[in-house]
């Protein structure tokens, strides 16, 4: 998929630094392995002016046109069930109204 995805070493550059965070709030060997070996395949990334750093959109090209794409993950840290407590649900959001119009006419 990283060839479709326009801008890659910023967007993964954002999801390693996920990782980082979750590492940093619960060490783990085998994530930290993860860690390093997918940083392995990312290119620097060039950071463009602006740049918030939480909030990277993913600029992805698909048969619909250029798509960008906010992520939300919603996390339940409460919750009683071991289960649910590691569960992540992660949903992408048209960032601009170019995706919303693209994503509307496949529906």
């Amino acid at each position: 998929m990283a060839p479709r995805i326009h801008n890659f070493a910023e967007w993964a550059r954002h999801v390693l630094h996920g990782i980082e965070s979750e590492l940093a709030r619960s060490p783990d060997d085998r994530l930290a392995a993860l860690l390093a070996e997918l940083g392995g395949y990312v290119p620097p990334a060039r950071l463009a002016a602006g740049h918030l750093g939480f909030a990277v959109p993913l600029e992805l090209s698909s048969r619909h046109g250029e798509l960008r794409l906010m992520t939300t993950i919603t996390s339940f840290a409460t919750a009683v069930d071991v289960t649910v407590s590691e569960l992540r649900l992660e949903a992408f959001l048209p960032a601009d109204a170019a995706t919303a119009a693209a994503l509307a006419r496949t529906v």
